[in-house]
């Protein structure tokens, strides 16, 4: 889409001189010729820039710079005079003016407009970023102080707005999921569909049919066309959730999907082109899959052309008590609850804590905190978690509740299979890998 420039000036041939300028290089051009053509423009589509001659016949070119921007409150303006002072530059930022540029102007004009759409650009981009963040926390402000996070949130506002495939890494918990949606969010296909897929929950009969798409009849259950999730997320993005947990085979169908850019529905004859952003993730050591065969390295080289890696919460302390007051803020208005802090010895034991189901354990233990506080202030007593921190030398552990419950159903279905933990991982809807984790999380004697 063309950026789009409004030019507002009494001198038809200066005016005339810009437009032809700017359409050279590539702005769709709007003229007006004093205020009241100007008025006129309002009805019409909003530029990203208009420029605003300070002297104009009928009206003054400040206050038709305070008409425009209470009626295009995202245009960036920049005013042009032949009269410069301090006192008139001084009062058009006041009015919200991105710049008050003095008459002869040079090709100094073109790369202020071009500075001024990257403001646009950039105050857009965050105004998203602040919407993602609420969606995670429910609260605007900030929620990660650690510097690997900060470091994090740098590198998704770089990467969103391009087409470029991410690979997100992390143990399970630290946010993997919530990444993959910011950077959707942040992105020019965010007014698109966002797919999700658990590359690990699907049986390998089923993965590659949800993929791709089939045709009837293609194999035993197929009674209709299925449209795959690829051209599902056309126009969108596509995460590839547990990655390294995808059969092989599929594995390779998947990167000439990637190179090529065209599907075939299993059964079909028929490919179709596809245009959606790859984001995916996995909880293993991408070096460990690819020696252990679970990843095929050409795959991970054309889908990781960005990496961002999650640490564990308890490698960046300092983002423990800005999340937990978050979900506490968002939790206690779900329940409608007056909770409104923790006491100091309550966010000690918090910060103290190992997390070893990182940010997910976290809130979990701050949402059933939440229905068993009595009080105003979370207290020590109100939290699950103990003093010790789990162990897997067989020692004492502190679970949430949630954390119980699915401890407890990973062992009753470990007896139900008789111990055979890629049984038990398929009736969990679990990788493998994930099951083997949560094993030794939580110290489940084979």
């Amino acid at each position: 889409m063309k950026n789009s420039i409004l030019l507002v000036d009494d001198q038809p041939e200066l005016r005339s001189l810009l437009a032809e300028s700017f359409s050279a290089r590539g702005y769709e051009v709007i003229e007006a010729s004093d205020g009241a053509s100007l008025k006129g423009c309002f009805t019409g589509p909003q530029p990203d820039v208009a420029l605003v001659d300070l002297k104009l016949p009928d009206a003054d070119g400040l206050d038709l710079l305070s008409a425009l921007k209470e009626q295009w409150p995202d245009t960036e303006c920049i005013v042009l005079t032949g009269y410069g002072t301090l006192d008139a530059a001084v009062e058009a930022t006041k009015r919200g003016a991105f710049h008050f540029q003095t008459k002869p102007h040079n090709d100094g004009i073109f790369n202020l407009v071009e500075r001024a759409i990257e403001r646009k650009q950039a105050s857009h981009e965050n105004i998203k970023l602040i919407g993602a963040l609420k969606r995670i926390s429910g609260d605007t402000s900030p929620i990660f102080q650690s510097s690997q996070m900060k470091s994090v949130m740098k590198t998704i506002e770089r990467v969103a707005p391009s087409d470029v495939s991410v690979l997100v890494t992390g143990e399970s918990g630290t946010g993997k999921e919530v990444v993959a949606d910011m950077i959707h969010t942040l992105s020019r296909r965010d007014k698109g569909p966002f797919i999700k897929i658990n590359c690990a929950a699907l049986p390998r009969e089923l993965i590659e049919s949800e993929l791709f798409g089939s045709v009837k009849g293609s194999f035993t259950g197929a009674t209709e066309d299925r449209k795959g999730l690829f051209r599902q997320a056309e126009s969108g993005t596509l995460l590839l959730d547990e990655l390294s947990e995808m059969p092989v085979d599929t594995q390779s169908k998947l990167l000439r999907v990637l190179q090529e850019k065209e599907v075939r529905p299993v059964g079909g004859r028929t490919s179709y082109k596809t245009d959606c952003r790859i984001i995916a993730s996995t909880n293993r050591s991408v070096d460990d899959a690819i020696k252990q065969g679970k990843l095929r390295e050409d795959l991970y080289y054309r889908i990781s052309a960005l990496a961002i890696h999650l640490p564990p919460l308890r490698e960046r302390r300092d983002d423990v008590l800005p999340l937990a007051r978050a979900f506490l803020k968002r939790f206690a208005a779900q329940a409608d609850r007056l909770i409104s802090d923790f006491s100091p010895e309550a966010a000690e034991r918090l910060r103290k804590y190992d997390w070893p189901g990182n940010v997910r354990q976290l809130q979990n233990e701050i949402q059933r905190t939440v229905l068993m506080c009595e009080g105003q202030v979370v207290q020590p007593a109100d939290l699950s978690i103990g003093q010790f921190q789990p162990t897997t030398e067989g020692g004492e552990q502190n679970l949430t509740l949630m954390e119980a419950m699915e401890r407890n159903k990973i062992v009753e279905v470990l007896k139900e299979t008789g111990g055979n933990k890629q049984e038990t991982a398929r009736r969990l809807g679990i990788g493998r890998q994930t099951l083997y984790n949560k094993i030794k999380s939580y110290q489940i004697a084979a």
